[in-house]
């Protein structure tokens, strides 16, 4: 074992979680140099102890402690490469703060992630979700992530394409013990148009040539749009969306909005999205509250903790906020961020 290689035992996880729920790890270790991950994983297999790679905490909910090792990555380091008058790709550690990153990227020049600004979380933690808003997703401009293959213990380099992402999907998170991120690859440009198209920014922007702006004006835009409508979690502890837009076929679509005139949907390749905060907040819970957790009073797709509420708390609510919509739409929804432990 490494003597850099510090493993720790029964540590809280309670900071460590947007949510704020209350969980400890058996044995964490924080991950600083990729060198250290191989020899973290080979202590767990000797140790025989199940493993969690651990990022922000921003897109999980611990239903209780973790009986294994929590590794935490905290890799960090950004670089510009292959940089011509075109743009440039942008190399991100696994550790790197996502926001501060889609600032730095602005402030340069470089357009193509200005629309995921205010997204909580890590670089490494990005393609898993394949984390999407405003029109934009991080599929639109990843260029390949660098990963630890968790059978070997050998690096690959995953294009694009190798990552199977979908919408808030990738293999990443189909295959969760396959693969962890350590670096991700962003190519970014300087001359293409910036998206503005989404509703929310259209009416923040007005009449504003959207050539006239700039990547950080964009940025900056969404972040005040986002602020209007999502708590920050160092506020009022919250997972960000808590559920995914479903989609459901064309027939579907139409049976329901012959019931439901005003029904929020967008067309898509496969079927019609529907807006999930839109049904949550027809179904009667946007600013639901408990004893410990409930629902955004602006933003329905948004479960918080606003008094230390465990995680067993917010999954009870998510599950009858699911069978409410199901038994009023006939849809089912599907939660965004990850169980850790039994449900």
């Amino acid at each position: 074992m490494s003597p850099t290689l510090t493993i720790q035992e029964e540590v809280s996880l309670q900071g460590m979680n947007t949510l704020a729920v209350p969980a400890a790890a058996r044995y964490l270790v924080e991950i600083e140099e990729a060198a250290q991950l191989g020899e973290a994983l080979t202590w767990a297999r000797e140790h025989q102890q199940p493993v969690l790679i651990l990022g922000g905490g921003s897109n999980l909910v611990f239903s209780g402690d973790y009986p294994g090792l929590v590794i935490r990555l905290v890799l960090r380091g950004r670089s510009w490469e292959q940089v011509d008058d075109q743009g440039a790709v942008l190399l991100l550690k696994a550790g790197e703060n996502w926001h501060e990153a889609v600032l730095y990227a602005a402030r340069s020049g470089y357009r193509g992630i200005e629309n995921l600004a205010l997204i909580p979380g890590t670089a490494g933690a990005a393609p898993v979700q394949n984390i999407g808003a405003y029109g934009t997703e991080l599929c639109d401009c990843l260029e390949s992530v660098t990963v630890l293959d968790r059978t070997t213990l050998g690096l690959k380099t995953l294009s694009a394409s190798d990552c199977g992402f979908g919408y808030r999907d990738s293999v990443f998170k189909r295959q969760t013990g396959q693969y962890v991120i350590l670096e991700v690859r962003l190519r970014l440009s300087r001359t293409a148009p910036l998206n503005i198209g989404y509703r929310d920014l259209q009416e923040y922007f007005g009449d504003a040539d959207p050539g006239s702006l700039t990547p950080l004006e964009v940025a900056e835009g969404v972040m005040a749009v986002r602020r209007r409508k999502l708590p920050d979690p160092e506020v009022l502890p919250n997972a960000g969306s808590f559920f995914k837009n479903p989609v459901v076929p064309h027939e579907q679509y139409l049976a329901l909005r012959e019931r439901f005139p005003e029904l929020v949907s967008y067309p898509v390749d496969d079927g019609v999205k529907l807006a999930a905060a839109w049904l949550i907040d027809q179904a009667g819970w946007k600013g639901f509250r408990n004893t410990t957790v409930g629902v955004h009073n602006r933003q329905a797709l948004v479960l918080i903790n606003h008094s230390g509420g465990s995680g067993q708390d917010i999954l009870a609510l998510a599950a009858e906020v699911r069978q409410s919509v199901l038994g009023r739409f006939g849809v089912e929804l599907e939660m965004e961020p990850g169980i850790v432990g039994k449900v």
